[in-house]
């Protein structure tokens, strides 16, 4: 079972790249279209995906995770989102008024 373990890790990593590639905005990849770097990913099975994490993408110091990507809208804690505390205050003073009518 150990000797399939490279082969699987290659395997694994293909995938990544992969999906990482196409899952990537034109704007954010480097050097080539990305057409061209899906080929490369897929003909190069090692050093294709590779080459893909190095040189492929632009990469931001701070993770993609701290800034947002055009077009979607960030989570926002409950606690924080002004829309639900709204519909919070919204709802207890339907509450509020049910229990005064009914006084």
């Amino acid at each position: 079972m150990l000797r399939y373990l490279p082969f699987l890790l290659i395997i694994a990593l293909t995938i990544y790249t992969f999906i990482d590639c196409l899952n990537t905005p034109e704007e954010e990849v480097k050097h080539l279209p990305k057409v061209v770097w899906v080929l490369i990913i897929l003909l190069f099975s090692i050093v294709g995906p590779v080459v893909w994490l190095f040189a492929g993408k632009k990469r931001v110091p701070g993770g993609a995770g701290d800034r947002p990507r055009p077009g979607r809208r960030t989570w926002v804690a409950p606690d924080d989102n002004p829309e639900f505390l709204k519909s919070l205050r919204e709802e207890q003073d339907e509450r509020d008024g049910k229990e005064q009518d009914k006084e």
